[in-house]
């Protein structure tokens, strides 16, 4: 009994996480998070932006990095391992929420499943001549139904983007 209150403890823990202010903080960045300000000027220019929300509408390589080592990310509503338990290990433990393109920036906003479910935002940046992405900043929090919601949280310093989260 013991051990089911202590795993139930560390879910709540992380799963808080989620809700925590943004606290990285990058040397001359006066917006208080690891975001470079002009990387963040971009993003809140929200009508550049266009949400989809197929894993298809996405480059390979934006896709191959948030799909992580099974490189498979599931379509929103898509079937996928919600949690540690393990029912098909065909299935990703991955799933797309919604993404947004605008020009050379892909913002996606996916979950994770595992002990705890997780909800994630990864900003990358990739030109056209460019055959990899580079990672522009990524956090944890949400779930946000969608791009106006994200710049809601990130306005209002509701991500935490203390650690490598994707």
């Amino acid at each position: 009994m013991r051990r089911i209150a202590f795993y139930l403890l560390c879910v709540f823990e992380i799963q808080s996480l989620s809700y925590a202010d943004v606290t990285k903080f990058a040397r001359g960045n006066p917006s208080g998070s690891g975001l470079p300000a002009a990387d963040r000027k971009t993003l809140e220019y929200s009508s550049r932006f266009r949400e989809v929300h197929s894993t298809s509408d996405l480059p390979p390589a934006i896709v191959a990095i948030c799909a992580g080592d099974k490189n498979n990310l599931a379509e929103p509503g898509g079937k996928w391992n919600a949690t540690d338990v393990v029912i098909d290990p065909s299935l990703p433990s991955k799933r797309l929420i919604w993404a947004a393109n605008g020009g050379d920036y892909y913002v996606v906003h996916y979950e994770r499943g595992g002990i705890a479910h997780t909800f994630h935002i990864l900003v990358t940046r990739l030109a056209k001549d460019d055959a990899k992405p580079k990672i522009v900043w990524s956090a944890m929090g949400g779930p946000f139904k969608d791009y106006t919601a994200f710049l809601q949280a990130l306005r209002s310093r509701k991500l935490d983007d203390r650690l490598d989260w994707h």
